[in-house]
């Protein structure tokens, strides 16, 4: 499948549709049960104290793996992604209530390469802070 986003058509700016991810406590465990990742910090709160953290926190990669999709959804084919890296800057913290926590999304185009390929610059917050750093994918389009 072939990215549906023609490279003729994007400008740098091009705002990408954002996106917001409840994060609650209940997703942590399916995440940790697909990824088997059960380090405690991301579902005891008494041992994400102990290791100075404020509360539990959501996975790196699960975090990462949200702003992804804002730009794979907006492509229409994962695998047009090309390159894609981040920098944790903050950790979701996901309290122990019915709402949770919520990644916010933002995406737009920063720069039109060779190969029909752009640049992509995300931005993640969650509860006012920036959660990844230089969020960055580059997209091939058709």
């Amino acid at each position: 499948m072939a990215a549906s986003v023609a490279y003729d058509e994007v400008e740098v700016g091009t705002e990408l549709p954002a996106q917001s991810f409840p994060v609650t406590r209940a997703t942590l465990v399916r995440y940790a049960g697909a990824s088997g990742d059960f380090n405690p910090i991301h579902w005891n709160e008494k041992f994400a104290r102990e290791v100075g953290l404020p509360d539990v926190i959501a996975h790196g990669m699960f975090t990462m793996a949200s702003a992804a999709r804002v730009v794979t959804d907006w492509a229409g084919d994962p695998a047009a992604v090309v390159e894609y890296g981040v920098r944790f800057t903050k950790p979701v913290v996901v309290p122990n209530d019915d709402e949770g926590a919520l990644i916010e999304v933002t995406a737009k185009v920063a720069a039109k390469l060779d190969d029909n390929r752009v640049r992509v610059d995300l931005t993640a917050m969650s509860a006012g802070q920036k959660v990844l750093g230089m969020a960055r994918a580059v997209v091939r389009l058709a």
